[in-house]
């Protein structure tokens, strides 16, 4: 199924919605009181639907497709990756390199058709969007005149639900009472403005990437590795060796790299894990500058 977007609207336009913080601990120390007394209760036993799409924060993807379809996006699948796969490790590292861990929701036009997907990203600290913690929700927008906005607010809660609720309740009632030659379109557009365009597969997506990988302690191994990526076009931006673990034979090495296309990094990680030298699965996450020429 193809997407639908106006011309005028959509020209430039990038969504971002950050949906989940991760970090990897608290560094203040806590002033804990102790314990209280309190009532307990007995409780009956019965059983409880399990909803799975919601573990690992899935629920990105109707974010995701939603927000597409307020631009004018008819779509028919979001590619979707929860928090599962992430380790402290990771997220110590991505720390020290000057990166924070959050699971982004991710609708973007490109010259080859629209991207839509969630899963976790890495982005530089230094941008407003990686500090927004807790229970607040954010949303990144670049358009193609004004440049990138951000709307920050309460994401969670009873009033804040409520005002959400009521404030679209408010918006029908206002349409049913406006003559319908004056009407604004439900969507801010009038259907013969729709263009078509194909919704990428994330293989054709275009990213760069954080990549950890656990290498034997000993000469001609970082060569092997880089020369792989060379294979596939895929430039380095950085490269963090650690010292090895006492009684371990390998070393973790972190690679930040360039923007590539994945199906390119996909088919690089699957050589760099037949290499002898090399062992276990190797960590990929994505990861976004999200400076002022994103697009």
């Amino acid at each position: 199924m193809l997407s639908s977007l106006p011309k005028r609207m959509i020209l430039g336009l990038t969504v971002v919605v950050l949906l989940v913080t991760i970090s990897a601990g608290c560094k203040k120390e806590v002033k804990v009181a102790g314990p209280t007394d309190v009532e307990v209760a007995e409780a009956a036993k019965q059983d409880v639907q399990v909803a799975k799409e919601w573990v690992g924060s899935m629920d990105g993807s109707v974010n995701a497709v939603i927000r597409a379809q307020v631009q004018g996006y008819l779509t028919k699948q979001v590619y979707t990756e929860g928090i599962t796969r992430i380790t402290r490790m990771d997220v110590q590292y991505a720390e020290k390199l000057g990166y924070r861990l959050k699971l982004l929701g991710i609708a973007r036009r490109t010259n080859g058709g629209i991207e839509l997907r969630v899963h976790p990203t890495l982005i530089p600290e230094r941008r407003l969007i990686a500090n927004v913690d807790g229970a607040m929700n954010a949303v990144l927008v670049k358009g193609d005149a004004v440049g990138p906005t951000l709307f920050y607010g309460a994401g969670a809660g009873a009033e804040p639900t409520a005002s959400a609720v009521v404030a679209d309740l408010v918006d029908v009632v206002r349409t049913l009472t406006v003559d319908p030659n004056n009407r604004v379109p439900h969507l801010a557009f009038q259907p013969d403005a729709l263009v078509d365009l194909p919704i990428l597969p994330i293989e054709d997506v275009q990213t760069s990437y954080y990549l950890r990988l656990h290498a034997l302690d000993k000469p001609g191994v970082l060569a092997e590795v880089t020369r792989i990526l060379a294979d596939f076009n895929i430039s380095i931006e950085s490269i963090l060796q650690k010292e090895p673990h006492p009684n371990e034979k390998t070393v973790p090495v972190i690679i930040l790299t360039q923007r590539v296309q994945e199906k390119n990094m996909n088919e690089a990680i699957v050589r760099i894990e037949k290499l002898s030298s090399i062992e276990g699965s190797v960590a990929r996450i994505r990861l976004e500058h999200l400076n002022p020429n994103w697009i």
